[in-house]
């Protein structure tokens, strides 16, 4: 059985939240260890599924695109959701830093997908920012580090390459902060990934964008045995009054 189905951004992201909570390390971690959300748009997606509460998503960002390279005119209003053996915490990020292990989970959202899977993150601030702080730990300590990213955000060349070519310090003229550009490996988590934990389906993609609510769509073929893809299709369908996160700019 085949069915097509078109995600608006909000969908994704709630899309991707569900797929990232149900993936048994994050289940584990949840569990027994710690999980740490930094700041994104789709993570305050995340955030909800795994508090089992809503947040208040228009601060929970820090960096975002509309018309330009921005900043949240709320950044700093909230931190980043320390969940430590079921319960948040509130930990200072240096103390959260700290208390990293092996098993623990960071979730840490992007802005660029390439087709090797690597994920760009743009960097706004010069120290390098969430990355700065977390990415070489998690390396160094065997920390899982989980990616949420929206096939909307696929770019057609190398992060690697775009690393090496970016930079605040090279961009003359910009819409915006100028930022570089971090190439970030961990476990990716696409629509089609969180489509194919949360049902015995295979997903893939098949268009993207389109006009009015449909601008940054995305659309999958969804395949597999009849009652799993009537599911899936039928879980998709339910997303449709999702809530886009509303943001406002310092820029």
């Amino acid at each position: 059985m085949r069915a097509a189905v078109v995600l608006t951004p909000p969908m994704s992201k709630r899309l991707i939240a569900k797929g990232v909570a149900a993936l048994p390390p994050v289940r584990k971690a949840l569990d027994r260890g710690r999980v740490v959300i930094t700041f994104g748009t789709t993570n305050a997606y995340v955030a909800e599924e795994l508090l089992g509460a809503s947040i208040d998503r228009a601060a929970f960002a820090a960096g975002f695109v509309d018309d330009r390279w921005n900043l949240n005119a709320r950044l700093g209003e909230t931190g980043e959701i320390v969940i430590d053996h079921g319960k948040r915490t509130n930990p200072t990020p240096d103390d959260s830093l700290a208390a990293l292990r092996a098993g623990d989970v960071v979730i840490k959202g992007g802005n660029a997908l390439d087709p090797e899977g690597v994920v760009g993150v743009l960097l706004g601030s010069t120290t390098g920012g969430t990355v700065g702080r977390y990415v070489a730990a998690c390396l160094a300590r065997g920390v899982e580090l989980i990616v949420p990213i929206g096939l909307a955000k696929s770019v057609h060349g190398s992060i690697i390459d775009l690393s090496q070519e970016m930079g605040s310090g090279r961009i003359d003229l910009r819409m915006g902060l100028p930022c570089g550009i971090y190439p970030l490996h961990g476990r990716v988590i696409r629509e089609i990934e969180a489509l194919e934990t949360l049902f015995p389906v295979r997903a893939l993609h098949v268009a993207s964008g389109g006009v009015g609510v449909g601008a940054a769509a995305v659309s999958l073929l969804i395949k597999g045995e009849d009652a799993p893809v009537h599911d899936a299709f039928e879980f998709v369908e339910s997303l449709r009054d999702e809530a886009d996160v509303e943001l406002a700019g310092q820029a």
